[in-house]
């Protein structure tokens, strides 16, 4: 059947990589920390993460993850509620992905602006919008840890570095 495919390539497992990597270390926190939604981190670190493992694209969406975190941070003390407020959010952060050049990531911009902008409850308390932003920048770290740590580039820049120190 031509609409599935039935190998891995190695790309594709390093994609698996690392998002297992991803979950288990945000799990970590989750686990550690319960009183604190770190629950919104595992999702922020697997969507840094690219099937074609393009590492500009991922640290794209790692400034997207930040972009979107710090608008639903400060619209959320803007003095409108409901709808509008994430109407604004998304307007802000749609605008400000623009003029950063941030185009192909504005969608996790804008998941993070709504993760951070979404109160379960009746009353407005600034900080769960605090809390979340905050698990979606772990989210992030993580992320950005795991894909330098999977990078070649980053590995060269650390080896000849310590070479540098070495003939000092």
């Amino acid at each position: 059947m031509p609409y599935f495919r039935f190998s891995f390539s190695s790309s594709d497992l390093l994609y698996m990589v690392k998002c297992v990597l991803g979950v288990l270390v945000c799990y970590a926190f989750y686990a550690s920390f319960p009183s604190y939604p770190f629950y919104w981190s595992i999702i922020s670190a697997v969507l840094v993460f690219t099937p074609d493992n393009d590492q500009s694209l991922a640290f794209d969406r790692i400034k997207a993850n930040f972009l979107g975190s710090g608008v639903g941070l400060l619209v959320y003390f803007v003095p409108v509620e409901g709808v509008f407020l994430f109407c604004l959010g998304v307007i802000i952060t749609i605008f400000l992905g623009m003029v950063l050049w941030l185009e192909n990531t504005i969608r996790p911009a804008l998941a993070a602006v709504i993760i951070v902008l979404v109160q379960e409850n009746q009353h407005k308390d600034w900080m769960v919008a605090l809390e979340r932003g905050g698990c979606v920048l772990v989210g992030c770290f993580v992320a950005l840890c795991i894909t330098l740590i999977f990078t070649k580039v980053a590995w060269a820049k650390i080896y000849y570095r310590l070479r540098r120190l070495v003939k000092r």
